[in-house]
């Protein structure tokens, strides 16, 4: 099994934000971390998981995926994604990192484990180390689904 471990920070909502992602595969560890100039906290919460599961190798892996967002587990777990699909994302946000979570998401065998934040998970805290430092950071790509206004 894969394990995951994300977070994601935004200095303002929205402000300059970015994601966190810590792996761990048997003996091996990965850690992930990208900023965004102008983003929201739930748009880099969203981006950990994605970058986690974007960088899988193969398909069909077994993922546990742990985060403390609700924003992002609720969506998947209590099915609230798949009904939002249904209506193209009618009064949703975040369209854009939703069509391409679910795109990944459909090729693994991911479940999610909540966490509390700041609560002193030894993994959950590098990944909020990652993201701060990806959002105080002077490397900051374009969330362009956010900055178009299309999406956000």
């Amino acid at each position: 099994m894969i394990v995951i471990y994300t977070d994601g920070s935004s200095k303002g909502n929205p402000g300059p934000g970015g994601y966190g992602t810590v792996m761990k595969y048997n003996e091996h560890r990965k850690e992930l971390s990208q900023g965004y100039r102008k983003t929201t906290n739930n748009r880099m919460e969203l981006m950990a998981v994605i970058a986690g599961l974007e960088s899988i190798k193969v398909e069909k892996a077994k993922v546990k995926v742990y985060s403390d967002s609700k924003y992002v587990i609720d969506s998947v777990e209590k099915g609230w994604l798949w009904n939002w699909m249904k209506k193209d994302f009618k009064g949703k946000k975040n369209k854009d990192l939703w069509l391409r979570f679910a795109e990944i998401y459909k090729k693994h065998h991911v479940s999610f484990q909540w966490v509390k934040g700041h609560a002193g998970n030894e993994e959950n805290e590098v990944c909020d180390q990652l993201a701060v430092g990806a959002a105080e950071s002077n490397d900051h790509l374009i969330d362009e689904g956010f900055e178009s206004g299309l999406y956000s």
